[in-house]
């Protein structure tokens, strides 16, 4: 079963090429997902390694974690599943106000 490592503090110039070729030293990598920003297409300095099974990423975590790549300390551990953070909208109908106060002079 392949488990999911979040890798943090990426060099912006770091691609998903370069984190699956150092990562292939500690096991077989199944994916690599470099997190961009939506707007800019810019790298968020972070990304994901799925590794084949949960013993490689063990390895990969002892190897990698706290070692200095691309001029940075990785931080590598387990993702945690994703939060589902609601989003969209306007916040449950709460906020606005303000309005009515423009030119009121007390």
């Amino acid at each position: 079963m392949s488990t999911k490592l979040y890798v943090g503090n990426l060099s912006f110039d770091t691609s998903d090429h370069d984190l699956e070729e150092l990562f292939s030293g500690a096991g077989t990598v199944e994916s690599v997902n470099i997190i961009s920003d939506r707007d800019t297409g810019r790298s968020r300095g972070f990304g994901f390694v799925e590794m084949s099974s949960t013993e490689e990423a063990n390895n990969a975590i002892a190897e990698f974690n706290g070692t200095e790549f691309g001029g940075r300390d990785l931080v590598v551990n387990e993702a945690k599943p994703r939060v589902d953070r609601g989003g969209g909208g306007g916040g449950g109908g709460y906020g606005g106000g303000g309005g009515g106060r423009r030119n009121n002079r007390w």
